[in-house]
């Protein structure tokens, strides 16, 4: 795919947790059933800047956050999160072995993965970042512990 504007969905994910499971499982459901969808590892090529993700957020119609057990400790990922929330898309949430509570911080999961972040970025980003996972982590999403092929 050529352009940034091509997508119908947006998948946000932390790779070492989801990429060779269900996130592979929802965007071969997806790309089958002819949706365009962008993923980091399939549109990126090597060289690339990270950056031109934040413009496939903006041009997708719908982001599928995947929160997993790792996905806080990744500050790309909650860029991902927080750009969703400053544009108000449309957010459908997928809680991959962890709670809706794990991520409104209600719980020390999500808690201790931010704390490791305030060493390298300015308070106020954080909590930025906070405001995003607890305003996505409120509307209804699905909880899933496997893929569904019995995938981990």
């Amino acid at each position: 795919m050529s352009s940034v504007d091509e997508y119908e969905v947006f998948l946000s994910f932390r790779g070492p947790d989801t990429r060779q499971g269900l996130t592979d499982v929802l965007y071969d459901y997806m790309d089958t059933a002819g949706i365009r969808v962008f993923r980091d590892d399939d549109e990126l090529a090597p060289g690339d800047k990270i950056t031109n993700i934040l413009p496939a957020i903006k041009n997708s119609e719908l982001c599928i956050p995947i929160f997993s057990k790792t996905f806080a400790d990744s500050s790309w990922c909650l860029r991902e999160v927080e750009r969703m929330v400053e544009l108000k898309k449309e957010i459908v949430p997928i809680f991959y072995q962890v709670s809706p509570n794990d991520v409104k911080l209600n719980t020390e999961l999500f808690q201790k993965q931010l704390k490791g972040h305030e060493k390298k970025y300015e308070k106020g980003q954080v909590e930025k970042w906070e405001e995003a996972l607890r305003s996505i982590a409120k509307i209804k999403g699905r909880e899933v512990m496997t893929t569904g092929r019995g995938v981990q």
